[in-house]
């Protein structure tokens, strides 16, 4: 962590304030307005009730955009603090009156990343924690006026492609979609997430102007009768099958309901993780079809060998340095705390992935943040990253 990211606000617990009454339900921002206030012992009990004992054993934090509430159980008379493996840096938490609580509050500053443990007297207390800090842009926020699609949930599909696997999976449709005007299609791996966010963020942009009308489609990776996940397999692998997955099976159902445009300008396709790999793997194999990926913390990595053991993604830098440059824009992003294991690197991966595409001349951009292997920043990315991808 840069310590340029990061700026703590170590709040004293009995500066006077207006007190909560006690049948309001405490939140991130309002348990945070209470410890910069006259912190009571009934506050301390819904401290205490709000967190549970589970988490406050271990140590807490509570995030709602860049403001944290930490707090930890520990018996009074101890010098608790909180500090961050990747920095120097620490800050203490106080004793809650009546109590065997210790609690503070921070703002971060946009960015952060934090390895945190709680210390007691010195000694570290359980296992590290990460966290990530960003607030949420306004166009993942509902705005006033602004229209809002319709997300529908088609049967569980079973898939030929993937014999043996069946997956859920939505689709989005813009409040803007007219059947007379075939719309745009972005795809997204790992669906049950994304479908809960992205829609949002496309009604936003497509009253802006800033995307075309677009129908999103959220699958789910698919799993097996004794309930083994396919999605390593799916994602991970080199290989074309993914990509007629979704040409076969997915968007003709998809144009039963909604009819779509087919030149490859009008095709997007996002994954994090695996799934930024795999989006990556059908706009390369099928540019003909997708022309837009975009990739959050994108696994670039040898963890689908194949029968070399080596066949994984880690191969994708010569692949795209070696062959014909293909018509398709990437968008990328990282942290620098993403994971390190025996399947690879994944910053140092996606950078040759950039350094890659620079060098063949593709339409791409890449951002490193300070985080980990979570989707965080890539959210908080979401507005841009769609525009840029967009852009004519």
């Amino acid at each position: 962590m840069h310590m340029g990211f990061l700026t703590s606000i170590i709040v004293p617990l009995l500066l006077a304030n207006q007190p909560q009454t006690p049948e309001e339900k405490l939140n991130v921002d309002s348990a945070a307005q209470g410890l910069r206030g006259r912190v009571t012992k009934e506050f301390a009990s819904r401290v205490q009730s709000w967190i549970g004992e589970k988490d406050l054993k271990t140590g807490v934090s509570r995030q709602h955009g860049l403001t944290t509430v930490w707090a930890v159980s520990v018996p009074a008379g101890r010098r608790v603090s909180v500090v961050d493996a990747l920095s120097p840096y620490r800050f203490e938490l106080h004793r809650l009156p009546d109590s065997n609580i210790f609690a503070g509050t921070t703002e971060l500053a946009t960015g952060t990343a934090l390895r945190w443990s709680v210390e007691v007297d010195g000694k570290p207390m359980g296992e590290p924690h990460n966290l990530e800090a960003y607030p949420t842009p306004p166009d993942n926020q509902p705005h006033l006026g602004v229209l809002k699609g319709t997300v529908i949930k088609p049967p569980v599909w079973h898939s030929h492609i993937f014999e043996g696997t069946t997956r859920d999976w939505w689709i989005y449709i813009p409040a803007a979609y007219k059947p007379e005007n075939p719309a745009c299609v972005m795809v997204f791996q790992d669906g049950g997430g994304p479908k809960n966010y992205a829609p949002t963020t496309f009604d936003n942009l497509i009253a802006k102007g800033d995307m075309p009308v677009t129908v999103g489609v959220f699958i789910n990776p698919g799993t097996f009768a004794d309930g083994k996940s396919n999605r390593s397999f799916e994602y991970d692998t080199l290989s074309d099958q993914y990509s007629r997955f979704l040409l076969e099976e997915i968007l003709p159902e998809v144009e039963k309901t909604v009819h779509l445009r087919h030149d490859p300008e009008s095709r997007a396709i996002a994954g994090a993780s695996s799934g930024g790999i795999c989006a990556f793997t059908v706009a390369w194999q099928r540019p003909d079809q997708f022309s837009k990926v975009l990739s959050w913390v994108g696994s670039f990595v040898n963890l689908q060998g194949g029968p070399t053991k080596i066949g994984g993604g880690h191969n994708y830098p010569p692949m795209i340095r070696e062959n014909p440059k293909k018509p398709i824009r990437v968008f990328q992003q990282d942290g620098e705390n993403d994971l390190d294991n025996p399947y690879g690197n994944w910053p140092l991966a996606n950078r040759e992935i950039d350094k890659a595409l620079t060098f063949a001349g593709y339409d791409h951009t890449i951002v490193i943040g300070h985080g980990f292997h979570s989707d965080a920043q890539g959210r908080y990315l979401f507005p841009e990253s769609l525009r840029w991808l967009w852009r004519k």
